[in-house]
């Protein structure tokens, strides 16, 4: 059974009270002798720092962002030993652990466990948190007070996912030790994945444990991307490879090739190390804006937590809803059409449903334009409009979606769009 680290709020609420009330400093009488009492600042402080907790198992970034602008502190805990900064990383919570790095965060903090945060997130399987904590520089090697680093929590805690595949690599990929016994099972985490019956992490493992470091780590992690090989990509980048390397004849970065070829395991991998989903190729598209090309909702999702750039746009001046709207990307535009990407103040960005591209087209015209008139695209005009596309929009020869509907004889695109 997992040890809980989310506690009921009323209970995180109780005790920070508690703590507040027993662990302030005291403030001085006129003598100079203490009244065993805190003082106002003191107390407004703790109201801020427990206001901050809730906030986080909450997972408010909004309400995190304004309480921290005031000066809670991203570190203080409550009797639990339970911080803002930690309740992030074993929640999963990556934007939230975005604004507590960026506001002084101690980054190899401890909890109850005597665990930092990257033991935490492996536990629980958030590739994405785990990635960001070695980005940090946490010590990716320490000891919980159960014998137990990061990899072995991630395995003796895992299953054979998604999740925890991508927490492994990126443990791998981090440079962690994945050979040193367990301190309870005398244990190592290959070990540990064959008692547990994990043959996919298993398989992980061994494969890092066997392998030797490529002689040109980035030119294996290009090929890595292309080929789909997830365990090689984590091998080469823990080799030293360049995230951002450029392959000669299209300047096409390891992100980029993954994203082209749909590996979403790479991408994942790539996205958690810190690769760069707005990278241009010799084109001027990026690795984000193509996902509107192949319409791949699970490459979206894969690149998300990279806070691509929402408004860079394509070649051809548009979103990746262009693209997607024009080739019929129908799960796609549902998709995209609710896309955030918010920055460490809550500030949220989203995709311009109405902007117009260098030949004059919004996304509801190019769904309209370049598309067939079957369901497919009359499924998109309907997503497009109810997500607050302008059909008054006149493209470069003065003509509105609808005005392209009737000239192409869509009679039932023309209906949607009020015709």
């Amino acid at each position: 059974m997992r040890r809980p680290f989310a506690l009921l709020l009323a209970g995180v609420v109780a005790s920070v009270v508690l703590t507040a009330c027993t662990s302030a400093p005291m403030t001085a009488d006129p003598t100079g002798e203490p009244t065993g009492k805190p003082s106002a600042a003191e107390i407004a402080q703790a109201e801020k720092d427990e206001a901050l907790r809730d906030a986080a198992w909450q997972n408010d970034l909004a309400a995190a962002a304004a309480l921290v602008a005031e000066g809670a502190d991203v570190d203080a805990k409550d009797q639990t030993q339970q911080s803002a900064y930690l309740i992030a990383t074993s929640e999963g919570y990556l934007d939230l652990l975005r604004l507590t790095l960026a506001n002084g965060a101690d980054v190899d903090d401890k909890d109850s466990w005597n665990g930092t945060g990257l033991i935490r997130a492996a536990e629980r399987g958030h590739g994405y948190v785990v990635g960001r904590l070695l980005q940090a520089g946490i010590d990716r090697d320490h000891v919980n007070r159960i014998g137990y680093q990061a990899i072995h929590e991630a395995v003796i805690f895992g299953e054979d996912t998604a999740p925890y595949a991508l927490t492994v690599r990126a443990l791998i990929a981090g440079g962690v030790e994945f050979d040193r016994p367990s301190g309870s099972e005398g244990l190592t985490p290959i070990e540990m994945a064959a008692q547990q019956g994990l043959p996919g992490l298993e398989s992980i493992l061994s494969r890092a444990a066997a392998a030797s470091a490529p002689a040109d780590p980035s030119a294996a992690l290009l090929e890595a991307a292309r080929t789909g090989d997830a365990d090689a990509a984590a091998l080469a980048i823990r080799a030293g490879a360049d995230l951002e390397v450029h392959d000669p004849e299209f300047q096409r970065t390891p992100l980029m090739e993954a994203v082209l070829a749909d590996h979403v395991a790479v991408a994942q991998l790539l996205v958690a190390m810190g690769a760069d989903p707005d990278a241009p190729d010799h084109r001027r598209d990026t690795p984000w804006v193509m996902t509107g090309v192949t319409g791949s909702v699970a490459m979206l999702e894969a690149l998300l937590p990279g806070q691509p750039d929402l408004g860079i746009p394509n070649r051809r001046g548009g979103t990746p809803a262009h693209p997607a709207a024009e080739r019929g990307h129908v799960e796609y535009i549902r998709r995209i059409v609710t896309v955030e990407v918010l920055d460490t103040a809550a500030v949220a960005t989203r995709v311009d449903l109405n902007r117009v591209n260098l030949n004059g087209w919004t996304a509801l015209l190019e769904a309209v334009v370049f598309g067939d008139g079957g369901a497919d695209h009359q499924e998109i005009v309907r997503i497009l409009l109810d997500a607050g596309a302008d059909p008054s929009i006149r493209d470069a020869q003065g003509c509105t979606a609808l005005d392209n509907a009737q000239r192409l004889g869509f009679t039932e695109i023309a209906r949607i769009l009020g015709g």
